[in-house]
């Protein structure tokens, strides 16, 4: 995975506060195809821990992080579905 690869979807979160950043992306992740680049723009202080944690949690790579002024790009490289990982699926409501 490049980082300079074209992003399969652009999410614009900029405005949205914790967890709503993590918690759209995951949604958009889990309509992705395997091995998509996903790309979210966001102003919030804490998108980068939560991305982190988020990319540590279901098996999504962070690829990269940069800062462009206020805002923040976050790029994840959606995983396929792997046994350990949660993916974003839950079967709890």
């Amino acid at each position: 995975m490049k980082k300079t690869q074209t992003a399969d979807r652009i999410m614009d979160a900029v405005g949205l506060e914790c967890p709503q950043p993590v918690i759209r992306a995951r949604s958009i992740l889990t309509e992705m195809a395997p091995d998509a680049l996903l790309e979210v723009l966001v102003d919030d202080p804490l998108a980068e821990l939560d991305f982190t944690v988020f990319s540590r949690r279901t098996g999504h790579e962070l690829i990269s992080i940069e800062q462009e002024g206020p805002v923040q790009r976050i790029r994840l490289w959606r995983r396929s579905d792997e046994k350990g990982h949660d993916t974003g699926h839950s079967n709890q409501s």
